[in-house]
């Protein structure tokens, strides 16, 4: 199993004269409000921990003032911790020279605000190649490099364009060209979409879920947002006062608030867009056999089962035979694709609408996983916005 990209443990940050007086009485569990009218210090965050796996999208999330900038700030160092720790690919970020830090910068660590930040004199090619100028790379390969990351956002044919005859989201497009331009490992997103208009800002969504298909990059997202971030997450950390009151899959935090004030970011939202193949799936509702002989589909067709999947030794999917008329054969097996355990409702919606079978659930390696089908997902719908009305 890989290490972990990023691993925070313990982390606070006290602002003000009195940082051990103030820790102290947060340890009592006295609140930030009441520590900042005894002591005159106010605590951006306290006692965080936490891990971001290799290759996934880490939202930070929470209301204004939880704590989510302070955090990702002591993450890239643009603020000193006061207690704790923060590494990197194993490197304690706080114990860094300055020199390796700006390196790290430079090289394996790119940041998105939510202010676009473009250099209104240059164009969109010199701003994307910014990074790489600043890093020392010469004039022709960081442009190669740029047009390369610009191809890759959209935004080749305006290359040579100003910031200012962009729109918005072009703009927004720039600046995340410029961050992939070093090609980090790790790039934290501080609100990056939060300036866009709703049309916009899921077009950007979008850019970011395609360019994370094909490049697996360690993202932490900073948002406010709960659509985006159980849109775009793997997994959500939510910040209240400070502290982080829950990790999880979106599937987890929304079937499993950890407090009130978690279950309050889903009031009159329809949770029921997030659930996923392998949330809706059953394992036992269709027979399957490993191989296509006649004894083994008889048997497995025998009872009220209309259909039955054909598997391989290793479990992967080779397709669908349905029961035959009355006396008759099971039918030749057909050829069938099986539906992501990641898709989502609206995908298998989709699909569920188009097959009368039962769709067959898989994994990455195309090994079986379960069954969907049209009453397993209305049933869901039913359920879930039942629950929102």
């Amino acid at each position: 199993m890989n290490s972990p990209k990023v691993v925070v443990k313990g982390l606070s940050k006290v602002f003000g004269l009195n940082p051990k007086r103030a820790l102290a009485l947060l340890d009592e569990g006295v609140t930030r409000d009441e520590v900042f009218a005894r002591t005159g210090s106010m605590a951006g965050i306290h006692n965080v921990s936490f891990e971001v796996e290799e290759g996934e999208i880490f939202v930070l999330m929470g209301l204004s003032g939880s704590g989510k900038s302070t955090l990702i700030r002591l993450i890239n160092r643009l603020v000193e911790p006061t207690t704790g720790t923060v590494c990197v690919d194993g490197r304690d970020i706080a114990a860094m020279r300055h020199q390796d830090l700006i390196g790290l910068r430079r090289t394996d660590m790119s940041m998105v605000f939510q202010s676009f930040a473009l250099m209104p004199h240059r164009t969109v090619l010199s701003n994307a190649a910014f990074g790489l100028e600043v890093a020392g790379i010469k004039r022709k390969a960081r442009e190669a490099r740029a047009f390369e990351v610009l191809e890759q956002v959209g935004l080749t044919p305006f290359a040579h364009k100003l910031p200012a005859e962009l729109s918005g989201g072009m703009q927004q497009r720039v600046g995340l060209a410029r961050a992939l331009a070093v090609n980090p490992s790790l790039m934290i997103m501080d609100e990056a979409f939060s300036a866009l208009d709703p049309l916009k800002r899921k077009e950007m969504q979008n850019v970011l879920l395609d360019l994370q298909k094909m490049q697996r990059r360690t993202i932490m997202f900073v948002s406010h947002d709960l659509d985006e971030a159980l849109r775009i997450g793997n997994r959500i950390a939510i910040m209240e006062g400070g502290r982080v009151v829950q990790i999880g899959t979106p599937q987890d935090i929304i079937n499993n608030p950890a407090s009130d004030y978690v279950r309050a970011f889903f009031e009159g939202v329809d949770t029921s867009r997030y659930l996923s193949a392998g949330d809706l799936m059953q394992t036992q509702a269709v027979p399957v056999v490993h191989s296509l002989d006649v004894a083994g589909l008889v048997t497995s067709l025998n009872g009220n089962a209309q259909y039955t999947f054909v598997l391989d030794a290793e479990r992967r999917l080779r397709g669908l035979v349905t029961r035959g008329a009355p006396g008759s054969p099971p039918s030749p097996m057909q050829r069938i694709e099986g539906i992501a355990r990641g898709a989502l409702l609206e995908q298998v919606v989709e699909r569920v609408c188009a097959n009368p079978a039962p769709l067959a659930v898989v994994d990455e390696n195309n090994r079986y996983c379960g069954s969907v089908d049209r009453t397993l997902v209305l049933k869901a719908l039913s359920r879930q916005r039942g629950a929102h009305v």
